[in-house]
């Protein structure tokens, strides 16, 4: 059977690990993502993240069977250093995966000492919170160039059939100034083009190839690594519909944020 693919909010910094002192900002995104294993056909082999929080120079896949942690944050409380989330790697996917994006003319290479960053750690604590789901990571390539990551996404589009939940984690929001308590009109106006850009997966590749003419682009994106991401998600799944599951107004008080499902 063939797996979805999705493009998930990872949520500011380690949130479900502070939640006392967030005062249910996160409880939405929590509830959403909660919910990915129930919109399964079936229980994945591996979880394959994307995570914007793994820049390399070229493609790196993450090959390490007890991948340690990562604390790529800052200024948070200190028992959110002491997380552990301990679901094992998945070495001979990582194989897979570099094969696939070999044999499409896509360069990759393995990485045995990575960690979980909490691009991924984060999402994952909430979507198998026993940590029993073999997970990698796959790094993106610096220069963000979308046609790069689309090509990769479409390289990797046939794992899903064989028990590869592909995962694109960033923010569909992600200029962290601060802000007044209303919504920022920045986000709503690219939220709306972004929704309305994934809806139709004929003109899909292209509107997302040229996503900085949005409206509110790099308002939305001053950098676009949250954003990245998603090409890969939306490139495996090219010609199925997408499915906005998850929607959220005045995220953190002032951002609209989505998470969409491919296929």
């Amino acid at each position: 059977m063939r797996l979805p693919t999705f493009y998930i909010n990872h949520g500011a910094g380690p949130w479900p690990f502070m939640k006392d002192q967030l005062g249910g900002s996160h409880d939405a995104l929590e509830a959403s993502l909660r919910d990915i294993p129930r919109q399964l056909p079936q229980r994945p082999r591996a979880v394959l993240m994307v995570s914007a929080h793994w820049e390399e120079a070229g493609f790196t896949v993450m090959n390490h069977a007890k991948p340690p942690m990562l604390y790529d944050y800052g200024g948070f409380p200190e028992q959110t250093y002491r997380v552990n989330y301990g679901a094992p790697g998945a070495p001979d996917v990582a194989r897979e995966v570099q094969s696939a994006l070999r044999d499409a003319g896509v360069g990759a290479t393995l990485d045995d000492t990575r960690g979980f960053d909490h691009g991924c750690f984060v999402p994952m604590s909430v979507m198998y919170p026993q940590a029993d789901m073999p997970v990698l990571q796959l790094s993106v390539q610096a220069g963000y160039d979308p046609v790069a990551h689309w090509a990769a996404g479409r390289a990797l589009a046939p794992l899903r059939e064989q028990g590869v939940l592909i995962v694109a984690s960033g923010l569909s929001y992600h200029n962290m100034r601060p802000r007044p308590g209303s919504v920022a009109p920045d986000s709503l106006a690219f939220d709306n083009w972004l929704s309305d850009a994934l809806s139709n997966p004929a003109t899909r590749a292209d509107q997302l190839l040229h996503w900085s003419q949005a409206p509110a682009a790099r308002a939305s994106h001053p950098r676009e690594d949250h954003l990245i991401p998603l090409m890969v998600a939306a490139a495996a799944a090219e010609h199925e519909p997408a499915t906005r599951f998850y929607h959220e107004t005045g995220f953190l008080g002032a951002m609209v944020v989505s998470g969409f499902r491919f296929g």
